[in-house]
Parts: structure tokens; C-alpha cells; sequence
């Protein structure tokens, strides 16, 4: 047996990224960075977008783990009763059966990577959503670019 095989890593970059938002009324983007399609193992990660004052609707997961690393903006999480203060390079690890709520405090728009373990259907859920575009904006966050200025 040949452990020694490479293995070709899949390379996306955020204009590849494809962006829904669940519901009509959703405060909130997802843009789909791997899934179970594109990484053949039951996962989901996307980046959450919130508008200002933009909040994810409370939900559980049955047994998937969710984490979230908040990359850009500041917020409350919320779990199963306990609140926290969020802002960038905070992380919040949801156990699976948690009660969650991630919402946006700030003057701006809140961006936070999650990861999803297994599935769960979560990357379907998105996908069955509307699909939105990422804006200038969003684009130079996922890239770590300075924001553009906005007249």
C-alpha cells in the first residue's frame, strides 16, 4: 500500500463563492465555501454575512457541531440561554442540540466564518435559499484587502 500519494487540494477563491440568502426576510448572506459536493466529506463551511442589526433566525442542530470564527464586525452569541460579546478573532464553538442565536450589535456588517460538522443538510438548506451577489465590500473582507471607501 503507497502512502506516499498526493493528493490534489481543491482551491477556491471568494469569486467563486456562491452566496444565498435562506429566507426572503433573512438579515443574513451565507456564501458557500466547501461543502459535501465540492469537499467530499460531510462538512459545510461559508462565510456568514449580517447586515447591521442582522441576526440568525434561534436554531439547533441535532448533531452537527457548529463553529464560528468572527473575522470582521462585533455581535452578541447567544446559546441555550448564556449571551456573549463577540467581535473579530473571537470563536464560538456550538455544541450539537444548542439552542443559537449569532447576531450583529454593530455599525457595521458583521462577518464570521462557520463550520459545520457533519452536514447536516445545512449546505442544502443554503442552497435552497435565493441567491444573492457579494458586493464590493464583502469581496475585500474575503480577501483581507482595506475596505473600499464609500461615497
Amino acid at each position: 500500500m503507497n502512502t506516499n500519494r498526493c493528493v490534489i487540494p481543491v482551491v477556491k477563491s471568494p469569486q467563486d463563492y456562491q452566496a444565498f440568502r435562506i429566507s426572503p426576510q433573512d438579515t443574513n448572506r451565507l456564501a458557500l465555501v466547501f461543502d459535501t459536493a465540492t469537499a467530499n466529506k460531510s462538512l459545510t463551511m461559508c462565510v456568514e454575512i449580517f447586515d447591521v442589526d442582522g441576526k440568525t433566525p434561534p436554531n439547533r442542530h441535532r448533531r452537527a457541531v457548529e463553529m464560528f470564527f468572527i473575522l470582521k464586525g462585533e455581535g452578541r452569541a447567544m446559546c441555550d440561554g448564556k449571551t456573549v460579546s463577540i467581535q473579530a478573532g473571537d470563536s464560538i464553538l456550538v455544541p450539537a442540540t444548542g439552542t443559537h442565536i449569532i447576531e450583529n450589535t454593530g455599525s457595521t456588517r458583521l462577518y464570521a466564518l462557520c463550520i459545520m460538522v457533519p452536514n447536516e443538510d445545512f449546505a442544502e438548506l443554503i442552497r435552497s435559499g435565493t441567491p444573492v451577489e457579494l458586493d464590493e465590500e464583502d469581496i475585500s473582507v474575503l480577501r483581507r484587502l482595506p475596505a473600499p471607501v464609500l461615497c
